[in-house]
């Protein structure tokens, strides 16, 4: 098996301090089934390519199994030859560093746009190019794949399931990375090893941040856990933001745009960065998700995530590797506990609050002490608020007649109902207020999701 990693930013060679291997060294790594090796083929200022050789042992694998003395095909299998969760593992043992986006050295790097080529010699792919092509270039990848004929010299049999792929994308090396580690078993669509719960851990680490998004997420999910049913339900259940229902009503939109949730954080960082809002707070924050999204954009300077979920802000910690950022992005962001029906003077004097998909969670009776805990007290310059619209629900086929998105929430607005309370808010705190809807818009109903931004009067 073998990987290799190119990039031309120049100097080109700081791909060896992101891959923590020396481009002038040739290390060799011993593996439970083999050996990785690896080696800069070129290194030059202007180019520099890093090679992932694996060897593995085809006896190794199967010797002393119960069952495979005396069956050929244990041994005689392309198994050692072709990319498989064999080449995951060497690129976590062998790259983990730079798979887990660290780099001492030269942390600047890290979040570093580059451009990359990743070409994989051989590749499985039952379904062809088209499932190779429907999981990468989602995610930004040109995609260039090879065939190889089952026998050149009798070109009548047709073509192989095994293609050499080259991938050419401008990203983080961590993010080409992760990819990879989770879709090379996607396309052999098998496993050497035992998947159990640990593994629902990893694939949602690997694919912290795209693969929610994925318009391929369930048959990734369901092909890296090896077709376990019960394993699959619970990541698409903590992979799916729990607010948000992107089940839309035209069964090929998904294919067509980004998920709902992902409009949804799209289109708040854009009103916040129109109105120019540097200190941003991000009120019931959940996991973190928009605040990845802040955190990245330099236009943002100051964040805070605030949630009243301990276990929530916990995991925003660790997906967001707060203890580990490059020394640029380090207090950029600060995750607080709290309460938004009190009021907390932590949150007082920003110029912005984001609050997506959070008020229907609250109880009715507590959306007073809500309303003055945010536009009273805290009164940032700008709110963005985010619901669902109650009238959309008709268009989901598994919904049914008054039945909201999620379990925990308390109510669910139409959008004359929204407007109604947004012009009342805006009123009684000092808030001109703007409506919209979000995502795909039906003529009877309106669309999935509604914002409002609240903009405060210049006295």
């Amino acid at each position: 098996m073998l990987l290799t990693i190119s990039t031309t930013r120049s100097p080109a060679t700081d791909l060896g301090y992101l891959l923590h291997k020396h481009p002038n060294k040739v290390q060799t790594f011993p593996l439970t089934f083999g050996q990785a090796h690896v080696f800069y083929p070129e290194a030059t200022s202007a180019r520099c390519t890093a090679a992932l050789l694996l060897s593995v042992d085809p006896v190794g694998l199967v010797r002393g199994k119960a069952g495979s003395e005396g069956l050929v095909d244990q041994y005689v299998n392309d198994r050692p030859y072709t990319a498989s969760s064999f080449l995951s593992v060497a690129i976590a043992q062998v790259f983990g560093t730079a798979l887990a986006g660290h780099c001492k050295a030269r942390p600047e790097l890290v979040e570093q746009h580059l451009p990359l080529e990743a070409t994989i010699a051989v590749v499985p792919s039952q379904d062809g190019t088209d499932l190779i092509r429907r999981l990468f270039e989602p995610l930004g990848y040109t995609v260039n794949a090879t065939s190889y004929p089952l026998d050149e010299q009798f070109p009548e049999w047709g073509e192989s399931p095994y293609y050499t792929v080259r991938l050419n994308a401008t990203l983080p090396l961590h993010q080409l990375l992760n990819h990879l580690y989770v879709l090379i078993p996607v396309l052999d669509n098998d496993k050497h090893y035992y998947v159990g719960d640990d593994e629902v851990a990893k694939l949602l680490r690997h694919g912290e941040g795209w693969l929610e998004f994925h318009p391929e997420r369930q048959l990734i999910t369901t092909r890296y856990l090896k077709h376990h049913r019960g394993l699959a339900t619970l990541a698409i259940s903590r992979l799916v933001p729990e607010n948000a229902n992107d089940d839309p009503a035209s069964p090929t939109s998904e294919n067509q745009a980004p998920s709902l949730h992902e409009q949804r954080l799209l289109k708040v960082v854009e009103e916040l960065k129109k109105h120019e809002s540097r200190r941003v707070l991000d009120l019931g924050c959940g996991e973190g998700r928009l605040l990845r999204l802040l955190l990245k954009d330099p236009a943002f300077k100051e964040v805070i995530g605030f949630d009243i979920s301990t276990a929530a802000l916990t995991r925003a910690q660790e997906r967001l590797h707060l203890d580990h950022l490059p020394s640029h992005l380090e207090g950029k962001v600060t995750l607080l506990h709290g309460s938004l029906t009190y009021r907390d003077r932590r949150l007082e004097g920003f110029d912005a609050a984001a609050l997506v998909e959070v008020i229907e969670h609250l109880d009715l009776s507590r959306l007073p002490s809500f309303e003055r805990a945010v536009f009273e007290f805290a009164h940032p310059k700008v709110v963005v608020v985010t619901t669902p619209n109650a009238e959309y629900n008709r268009l989901y086929p598994s919904l049914t007649e008054g039945a909201m998105r999620h379990r925990d929430h308390r109510f669910e607005w139409t959008r004359q109902q929204f407007t109604d309370w947004a012009h009342k808010v805006g009123s009684r705190f000092g808030y001109a207020v703007r409506i919209e809807g979000l995502g795909p818009e039906d003529e009877a109903v309106g669309s999935p999701s509604q914002m409002g931004v609240f903009t405060q009067y210049v006295s």
